[in-house]
């Protein structure tokens, strides 16, 4: 990476144009207190960076200039500068911050505290604890819907997904799913939502307009133990083709046709997949195997894996930084 500063800065000087700077992925290594940062051309991981204790849930600041980190066991979010790619500033979190999510405002950060049974949203300017929402035992899962209108979040004990209007920050309706529910996607229109339950083994697909499930989802991997077929992550494309939902210890990702629900294949990765990210050009897959401590990529026009990359121990989250 030195060597392509320095042909960017001469470039520069003598007036020639500057080669393309391939995007980076970073990776919470939840076992080993660390980031892994991957150059997704090279696929390489060129950098590791130490963060709080357990950190597992990542996410970009909608101007990608900072990360958001989960640290877990500090019970705490740290904020890395993307610039830097030092931690600059730490936020309230509440007690076991596993997952977030931030609305599209880049102000309000949505946090699900495992420990304490809520959630909390906190203003990422001042620092407020804007408001504290009593949701299931256990919750997990925290995702927002692109218009900014729902917050949403997974409560694993009590298998609900809990609907935040994120003007009045109450909760307007409570939706059961399968058992021990840990994500929530959203179609880039806001209009369907897509919900993992891991131990249920399903995935629940939900009209957002009417706050109803107009589909369940099971999936069956040729030669696995069914109870191993558990699903977490989930990624869609921009496009509406493809969902791509990461099935854990059975150590595959299920391809699913977005409009139709079929399961069209299912691609061995590593040992418990667990959370995914497309690149900027959504031309690979990118997936956490916590076991194995690696990143599978995958073609995502060929459906195929082709690379492993060893990064820490138990890695946990992935995104994608698109403006690197």
């Amino acid at each position: 990476m030195k060597t392509l500063f320095k042909q960017t800065a001469l470039a520069a000087m003598i007036g020639l144009s500057t080669p393309a700077l391939a995007s980076v992925a970073y990776v919470s290594n939840e076992k080993d207190n660390t980031l892994s940062v991957i150059d997704t051309e090279t696929q390489e991981v060129i950098e590791t960076i130490n963060v709080g204790q357990r950190p597992r849930g990542i996410l970009l600041s909608k101007d990608y200039t900072k990360l958001y980190i989960c640290a877990s066991d500090d019970d705490t979010v740290q904020v890395l500068d993307l610039a830097t790619r030092k931690i600059v500033d730490t936020l309230p979190s509440g007690e076991d911050p596993e997952q977030f999510a931030l609305h599209p405002n880049n102000k309000h950060l949505y946090i699900a505290n495992e420990d304490d049974a809520i959630v909390t949203v906190v203003d990422v300017d001042t620092k407020d604890v804007l408001a504290q929402i009593d949701v299931g035992i256990e919750p997990e899962g925290m995702a927002v819907s692109p218009n900014g209108k729902w917050a949403v979040n997974t409560s694993e004990t009590t298998s609900m997904l809990h609907w935040i209007n994120t003007e009045t920050f109450e909760i307007e309706k409570n939706i059961v799913v399968g058992q021990r529910p840990r994500h929530v996607e959203f179609s880039k229109d806001s209009k369907i939502a897509w919900a993992s339950a891991e131990i249920g083994g399903t995935v629940h697909i939900i009209d957002v307009d009417n706050l109803e499930q107009i589909h369940e989802m099971s999936f069956k991997v040729p030669g696995v133990n069914q109870d191993r077929v558990q699903p977490v992550g989930i990624e869609l494309t921009s496009d509406g083709k493809y969902a791509f939902v990461a099935l854990g210890p059975s150590n595959h990702v299920a391809v699913v046709d977005a409009e139709t629900y079929e399961v069209l294949d299912y691609l061995l990765v590593g040992a418990r997949v667990w959370q995914l990210d497309l690149d900027k050009d959504e031309k690979h897959l990118y997936t956490t195997n916590g076991v194995s401590g690696d990143v599978s990529v995958i073609d995502v026009e060929d459906l195929k894996v082709i690379k492993s990359i060893k990064v820490g121990r138990y890695p946990w989250g992935v995104v994608i930084d698109p403006t690197s």
